[in-house]
């Protein structure tokens, strides 16, 4: 008999980054082209750190530390060639930021020896293995246990969702209910006043601007200026520091905590990520992370200068997603916030990008494929930005099942019919519905309806200011859209008389009506219900001051728009008709004499004046189920009287709403 055949399992590999065991760490990255990398601890005293090579299995590189635990410092240093024309820029000379680090701590800060452009031989960091300037943030190796006290899902479906996008630091910053030490905090958006807050408007959803790790750009730096928005990652599993009581880990129980507290409340969390490209921008930026690994495997370059970045993001560089490393590290950290950090959904920054195979979009790429795959991802809100920089890069409607899409016709379209222009009556109707001309196959409830976002003029400014105001981005007021849709009414910023300011508050009035009773998932950027103003600036993305952070100052004119918010959206949730997921209700369109457009001239019809009937198609309707309603829209300068059509014997119309007469009922 022959002797048995030992059968042996091998060794799980390391996960990137740093994985505490209860006696030491496992240190692990990944890096295809690199010929050699360590691990350099940071002993937080100013002592000479400790660095440790890391071997080698296939393209990950890995080293055990015994001894060190939640807390610590480190970083990396990887060998490699410097081959630009091959796409290789190594630099062992360089400290780098561990991409899947889930915690970061310190503050890039701008000097010549964290530039890495000028090869292998550059400049380098101290003797100590860490860099002498401090100028490089450190990664830092947390514990993962957390007390989630039985936390679970909202899960809102769809129909029933309305989402809140809100700054972290923006929306607190100024809240006087806050304790001072919480304002701009995870902790302090969790505070019962803000959640208080958010209910009594009917948010189901917060979506967060990015909380990933970030840095400020060179030339914010250099003008005194930081990346206040948040969209210039740096790690990806790694709750941005700046938002917590510390950098030592606090930041990702602080994360959770404010997460549970949500979830607690019925709010679900969603979290705006980026993924299109880092803070390393073009071939002439810094070596921070990334592009010290591997820059080959992760960053596209041009196909005319292969030494180049090629820039789908208007940020200097693109991550490369016809690459498996670029795939999983998306993957991994999208997983890492659903299953870690309890997160409910994802809002995707420039997410064309993400489906770019290997240039024109494709609903079927890999990165589309490998989420709907997993089932860890059922039930998850994604949701994408559907355009970015590069050729062909409006991809509006072309997104996968299961997604979502922030709609900016419905954006432009809402905006330019209460402006008053010519012909924008027959695309106002087609938003109201849905837009089916865009979402077909998926329905209303792909459609993410907005009049104003973190990007462009505030609710308030889009009807105090025709032009920009952007000069204190130190930009000569060349950045942010020339085409906002706006109008100042007369008056070009604050209202020097009492009637201008009237038609302005109606004015607001109606898109906040219109957004609320609207087919399709609303979504209200943060302060909108009080008036916020950032004074005509309309990219704040580097005002990390009163122009951006909402003002809950509550005069007369922010607590009447607030109250009224308030109502239209308790209305919206008293009517299945506006809400997405709800088809048993047909639609007819009126003229103000109340006769029936026919659906051709319904559909092109550029009148400003029209009335919208929903109406139970179904045989009777239930006592819970209003069995019509009237929307009646003017956005004509001058008032129109409006015939009602006529109902089944015995019923009789009510007022539930006017944005004239907010009071009426």
């Amino acid at each position: 008999m022959s002797e048995a055949r030992r059968v042996t399992t091998p060794e799980p590999k390391p996960r990137p980054g740093a994985t505490w065991n209860g006696s030491g760490v496992v240190f692990a990255l990944r890096s295809r082209h690199a010929t050699g990398a360590e691990v350099c601890l940071d002993a937080g005293d100013g002592s000479p750190a400790v660095c440790r090579p890391m071997e080698r299995r296939g393209d990950l590189w890995s080293v055990s530390v015994e001894g060190v635990g939640p807390g610590q410092l480190y970083g990396y240093r990887v060998d490699g060639p410097y081959d630009p024309e091959a796409g290789h820029r190594f630099n062992p000379a360089k400290l780098l930021v561990d991409p899947w680090a889930r915690a970061v701590s310190g503050e890039l800060r701008w000097n010549p020896s964290i530039l890495g452009y000028d090869g292998a031989g550059a400049a380098g960091d101290g003797p100590s293995g860490l860099d002498s300037a401090g100028s490089v943030p450190r990664s830092v190796v947390v514990d993962p246990s957390f007390d989630w006290q039985g936390d679970r899902p909202p899960a809102t479906l769809w129909g029933d969702t309305f989402i809140y996008e809100a700054h972290v630091r923006g929306l607190t910053k100024l809240h006087p209910e806050v304790p001072a030490v919480l304002r701009g905090t995870y902790l302090g958006l969790a505070h019962d006043a803000v959640i208080e807050h958010l209910l009594a408007l009917g948010v189901t959803a917060v979506e967060l601007m990015p909380v990933q790790q970030f840095a400020s750009e060179r030339h914010l730096a250099e003008n005194g200026l930081t990346n206040y928005w948040g969209y210039s990652p740096l790690a990806w599993f790694a709750p941005h520091a700046g938002y917590a009581s510390g950098s030592r880990g606090e930041q990702v129980n602080e994360f959770k905590a404010m997460v549970r507290a949500l979830h607690r409340a019925g709010l679900e969390v969603l979290v705006d990520v980026v993924y299109n490209h880092s803070v390393e921008a073009d071939e002439l930026g810094p070596t921070l992370s990334l592009r010290g690994l591997d820059n080959a495997s992760y960053y596209r370059r041009r196909r005319d200068d292969l030494g180049c970045c090629e820039d789908f993001t208007g940020c200097g560089n693109t991550l490369d997603f016809s690459r498996p490393e670029v795939l999983d590290l998306a993957h991994d950290s999208l997983r890492y916030w659903v299953e870690e950090m309890h997160v409910d959904g994802f809002r995707f920054d420039l997410a064309p990008v993400l489906g770019r195979e290997p240039v024109e979009f494709r609903a079927d790429a890999p990165f589309f494929d490998r989420l709907a795959q997993d089932p860890l991802f059922e039930g998850i809100k994604l949701i994408a930005e559907p355009w970015d920089l590069g050729a062909e890069g409006y991809a509006l409607g072309r997104f996968p099942g299961g997604w979502a899409e922030w709609n900016d016709r419905y954006r432009d379209g809402i905006r330019r019919f209460w402006r008053g222009d010519h012909g924008s009556g027959a695309e106002l109707r087609r938003r109201l519905v849905g837009s089916p001309d865009l979402f077909p196959r998926r329905g209303a409830c792909a459609s993410i309806n907005y009049i104003a976002a973190h990007d462009g003029f505030t609710l308030a400014d889009l009807v105090s200011y025709e032009r920009k105001h952007n000069r204190a981005n130190g930009e000569r007021n060349r950045d942010g859209s020339d085409h906002d849709h706006s109008a100042n009414w007369g008056q070009e910023g604050p209202a020097s008389s009492a009637e201008l300011q009237e038609l302005r508050t109606r004015l607001q009035r109606a898109f906040v009506a219109t957004l609320a009773l609207s087919r399709g998932v609303p979504m209200l950027g943060h302060g909108d219900e009080l008036g916020r103003t950032q004074g005509g600036n309309n990219n704040a993305y580097c005002q990390d001051n009163e122009t951006s952070w909402v003002d809950w100052r509550s005069g007369p004119r922010s607590r009447a728009l607030l109250a009224f918010t308030r109502r239209v959206f308790a209305l919206r949730r008293e009517l299945p008709m506006v809400r997405c997921s709800d088809s048993g209700y047909s639609v007819t369109w009126l003229d103000p004499d109340s006769d029936e457009l026919d659906p051709g001239r319904a559909s092109s019809c550029a009148s400003l004046c029209f009335g919208l009937l929903w109406r139970d198609s179904r045989v009777s309707a239930g006592a819970d189920r209003p069995a019509a309603l009237l929307i009646l829209v003017n956005a004509d300068p001058v008032p129109h009287g409006f015939g009602l059509p006529r109902l089944a014997e015995g019923s009789r119309w009510s007022v539930l709403l006017d944005t004239v007469d907010p009071e009426a009922r």
